[in-house]
């Protein structure tokens, strides 16, 4: 039996046995990329246990690291060698809206054996990810994704000092394989989402990283995993708060509460100029989880200033003329009892179970015919969410980044930063603002992947 337990003693045990952990870059000679969505047996638990049933792209966990420049075209040749169809969304970009890779909304699914070009302009630096957009709570779970990073015109840190961390979570059973008769649980659907028990960063557990004693990295954490909620403390060694979601800050920041929530899908960016040994530690249970280790090196040289981002330049709302929405979010285990729509039917009793549609945005359960909202592109929009139910959700907006300008009953990201995604407490309300100015059909959902699924999905359109 896998616990968590198990999971600090097998990490430990495990750790003489694995090298450094660096990510490998995707580009082919002509300057575009190659995906290849397949099967692959890999190993989860320990580097020489037992192999899991994985999808992935490439056959690597994660997927191949793309990195790119601000502003470069970006040319990605994607074949589906899966069983069923799929799509690449690149999160997190301020992309066309053809190229967004949502199924069924922005285009047809790849089609097992058939490709799709990918085509697009990176315009904003930051950290960024991809990941497949149909059934994502099966797809993603098994290992559809990986980074994507776009660096700026002149990077602030080179190659030696720029570290991808990608963190997942893994439910595991028996000799520490993948519990795959599990995925599509209606207990995991009207509750928390998907929650593993067995963490991975950079598809290793407990990864060791070598650093220079005195010098400055940037650390780019993404958290691919389809349900937790990663507790983090950057403070427990002197790390700062670099970016959020991609989007740079001013300059560097101590975070001023702890722990910081890095949800589903969301990215946080920390500087960490080491002079002692330490360890990135997930903080959710009874003790600090250690998840990745850094030893240090060397002798303290010339720090000098903190290196500082240069910020994307993103349209500013207007909250003076801005377009505002409602959204109340209902439904779940121990929500009581609320009326749910789905396909243009109330559904009662047996439905439930049968359709799987167990939360609903404003009474509607997954993508409506008509959207959550028309804008003009331009125009400033609010989305005033309310949660009604008993659990947390991390929501995400497509194609845009946002501010939150009123969360009630929290302090969480204070300075206000641009984000593409934000978690909500139960019984919390929280609006966002952002201007709509990327024509196209837009996802507004929830990034716990099953709720998602479930019916926590809707759309607003900018024409």
């Amino acid at each position: 039996m896998i616990t968590r337990r198990n999971l600090v003693l097998g990490a430990a045990t495990s750790l003489a046995l694995l090298p450094t952990a660096k990510l490998s870059a995707a580009k082919n000679n002509n300057g575009s990329f190659s995906l290849v969505a397949g099967p692959a047996d890999i190993p989860l638990y320990k580097p020489d246990g037992e192999k899991s049933e994985l999808w992935t792209y490439n056959g690597s966990l994660p997927g191949p690291e793309i990195r790119v420049r601000k502003g470069e075209r970006v040319k990605v040749n994607f074949t589906n060698r899966l069983e069923e169809p799929t799509s690449v969304h690149w999160h997190g970009i301020r992309i066309d809206n053809a190229m967004d890779g949502v199924s069924g909304l922005t285009q047809d699914p790849v089609q097992p054996g058939d490709s799709f070009e990918y085509d697009f302009v990176a315009p904003d630096a930051g950290t960024y990810w991809y990941h497949a957009h149909n059934k994502s709570w099966n797809q993603v779970g098994r290992g559809l994704y990986g980074p994507l990073i776009i660096e700026d015109d002149v990077p602030t840190f080179d190659s030696d000092h720029d570290i991808t961390l990608v963190l997942d979570d893994w439910r595991l059973v028996g000799n520490g394989v993948l519990h795959v008769e599990s995925f599509g649980s209606l207990m995991d659907w009207s509750h928390a989402g998907r929650l593993g028990n067995w963490i991975t960063v950079n598809g290793t557990s407990l990864p060791r990283f070598t650093l220079n004693r005195g010098e400055a990295y940037r650390l780019r954490l993404i958290n691919t995993a389809n349900a937790r909620i990663f507790e983090l403390d950057p403070n427990r060694f002197s790390a700062r708060l670099l970016a959020y979601d991609g989007q740079a800050l001013e300059e560097p920041e101590t975070l001023p509460y702890a722990p910081l929530l890095v949800g589903p899908s969301q990215r946080v960016d920390l500087l960490v100029t080491p002079t002692e040994e330490f360890s990135l530690e997930e903080l959710s249970g009874d003790q600090p989880l250690a998840i990745a280790s850094f030893s240090v090196r060397g002798e303290t040289g010339n720090t000098g200033p903190p290196p500082r981002l240069t910020p994307n330049r993103l349209p500013e709302p207007d909250l003076t003329s801005a377009k505002r929405v409602r959204v109340a979010m209902e439904g779940g285990a121990m929500g009581g009892a609320v009326e749910i729509s789905y396909l243009g039917k109330k559904l009662q009793g047996e439905d439930f179970r049968k359709t799987r549609q167990v939360w609903a945005f404003n009474g509607v359960a997954n993508l409506p015919e008509t959207p959550l909202l028309e804008a003009t592109s331009g125009e400033t929009v609010i989305i005033e969410t309310v949660n009604k139910t008993r659990w947390m959700h991390a929501m995400h907006v497509h194609g845009h980044h946002f501010r939150i300008i009123n969360r009630s009953g929290s302090q969480v990201d204070e300075g206000n930063p641009w984000r593409d995604t934000f978690v909500i407490g139960p019984e919390q309300t929280t609006e966002i603002a952002f201007v709509a100015d990327n024509p196209g059909k837009w996802l507004y959902h929830c990034h716990m992947l099953e709720h998602a699924a479930a019916g926590m999905s809707t759309w607003f359109n900018v024409s």
